[in-house]
């Protein structure tokens, strides 16, 4: 039976020095989960604009169902104005106010989740009152809840994300953000601790504190691991020859729900997402189009 995945979030227009490429993490992971053959909706928002149709075509062409995304007659379609200079190191301008910033909550937003095999979610697409609203409305449906923290800064505040990872079934955080994390709820982390340690330690006090069930903690170049039942799973990743890393995080955590929901065990689930991670990481663009026997080539490269 095919998986439904709700996506919930900021879809927009990455803008580079010179060309414009469609993006925004929840709908790169909607229009990998797509091609990847799930059941997927994307509730977001955008303006009454060229850019908007353009990004209705564009997610189109991934068959991805429109029913759940608004349109805004006051704010424009969202835009990141992106630096890259160093490729492993891009530097966002996230434009506000933009259309996604006031998804509404609606009747057909509530049917896709209710219906929904697990709903994903990040902190930067509810930077704004009303888009928060709903998001806190739509927690409140029984399904599984997966948190992609994505801290962009400024645009977080950590006593939403308090509230969000009272409702949070899984984790995604990256290393740096484990850092920022620790800091706010006061984590000794010892001084020149490695990955391992610097996760467990943090990994441990959320699970305890929230009903998280499962933390994944990805770590770059350095691969993922996954913190379940007090124990660490991990992977190296595999290396690649980086074309940009525009989202291969999203890639990522697509191959991650995809195989999570088909019941995979933790060590199969970080070796397809750690894989999928790399391969979009050798493409230009976060949504590459791609078939399965290209992301299992990947493993030919494991250094």
């Amino acid at each position: 039976m095919v998986k439904k995945v709700v996506c919930f979030g900021e879809m927009l227009w990455d803008c580079f020095p010179d060309h414009e490429i469609p993006g925004g993490a929840p709908m790169n992971v909607a229009l990998h989960l797509c091609q990847l053959g799930l059941n997927v909706q994307m509730i977001s928002r955008i303006g009454l604009d060229a850019h908007g149709e353009k990004l209705l075509d564009f997610t189109s062409s991934y068959k991805l169902d429109p029913t759940c995304i608004q349109k805004d007659e006051i704010h424009p379609t969202g835009k990141v104005i992106l630096d890259n200079k160093d490729p492993e190191n891009i530097k966002y301008d996230i434009i506000s106010p933009s259309a996604w910033d006031f998804i509404a909550l609606t009747n057909e937003a509530l049917k896709a989740v209710k219906v929904a095999d697990a709903l994903i979610f990040g902190s930067l697409s509810v930077r704004n009152h009303e888009s928060w609203e709903t998001l806190y409305h739509l927690l409140h449906e029984p399904t599984l809840k997966i948190f992609d923290i994505n801290l962009r800064a400024p645009f977080y505040d950590f006593e939403q994300i308090e509230i969000i990872l009272g409702y949070t079934d899984i984790l995604k955080i990256n290393e740096d953000e484990l850092v920022i994390v620790a800091d706010y709820f006061d984590i000794a982390l010892p001084k020149n601790s490695k990955h391992l340690e610097k996760s467990k330690l943090v990994c441990a006090f959320l699970t305890e504190h929230f009903p998280i069930s499962m933390v994944c903690v990805t770590l770059g170049a350095k691969g993922a691991l996954i913190y379940l039942e007090n124990k660490i799973i991990s992977h190296p990743g595999y290396r690649v020859k980086v074309e940009d890393t525009v989202g291969s995080g999203d890639a990522f955590l697509s191959g991650f729900v995809k195989t999570y929901l088909e019941g995979k065990r933790p060590e199969d689930i970080l070796d397809f997402a750690c894989a999928m991670g790399a391969y979009v990481a050798t493409q230009k663009g976060g949504t590459p189009r791609y078939e399965l026997e290209d992301v299992f080539k990947v493993k030919g490269l494991e250094g």
